[in-house]
């Protein structure tokens, strides 16, 4: 597959992609390796390493960076996972889930690829200290999953630029700049839409808004 004038190929958007899974993968092993876990926290790892997997294997095989394949899918068990995984590095990653949340139709591949490229960003930006809160909410027409963060917040006129591909607005940081146009993509790819929520100085909120029914 081709690309077109300032748009990434696929095989960019692939190495960008198989990063984060890969990046968990040996987070995990190097938890399991500490020989500490209670074996109820080994059986959690064990599925988180198991997803990871799957990850890699839907990324690798999808002809296209967003293909969506629903299911019936429990949002709230998505953020927690989400939330565990980047928490076994040691970073400050939290999950809140709200009560009563809906179950939507949605590929449940895709959402932690989405989420796990939102928390990925949220750490690089945020600093040594950042705090990372992924929630999932519903506001009666559509489940909310957000990520928030504590760090160094994005000025308004590059907002409505974060999401083309190839832009990052901090050049201190590395990364391709595909993340966020990805995680768009995948957004759409549910009849959904990602925002972002940000001041400078006051960390970032992007919000991932997926139908409900």
């Amino acid at each position: 597959m081709s690309a077109g004038a300032g748009e990434p190929d696929r095989l960019a958007i692939l190495l960008h992609e198989v990063r984060s899974p890969v990046a968990a993968l040996r987070v995990i092993v190097d938890a399991v390796r500490r020989d500490d876990l209670e074996p109820s926290a080994l059986r959690d790892v064990v599925g988180l390493a198991v997803a990871a997997c799957r990850g890699i294997e839907r990324i690798v095989t999808d002809v296209t960076a967003a293909s969506v394949r629903p299911e019936d899918v429990d949002p709230g068990s998505l953020v927690r996972a989400a939330a565990a995984a980047a928490s076994l590095s040691g970073a400050r990653v939290r999950a809140r889930v709200a009560p009563g949340l809906p179950r939507v139709s949605a590929d449940p591949l895709r959402l932690r690829q989405a989420l796990d490229n939102l928390v990925s960003n949220a750490l690089v930006h945020g600093g040594p200290d950042a705090e990372v809160v992924v929630s999932a909410v519903s506001d009666g027409s559509q489940v909310l999953l957000t990520v928030a963060d504590t760090g160094v917040g994005i000025p308004e006129e590059e907002q409505s630029r974060i999401f083309e591909p190839g832009v990052r607005f901090d050049r201190a940081t590395t990364g391709t700049g595909l993340g966020l146009m990805v995680t768009r993509a995948i957004a759409e790819g549910h009849g959904g839409t990602l925002t972002v929520e940000s001041q400078p100085g006051r960390g970032s909120i992007f919000t991932i808004g997926l139908p409900i029914g």
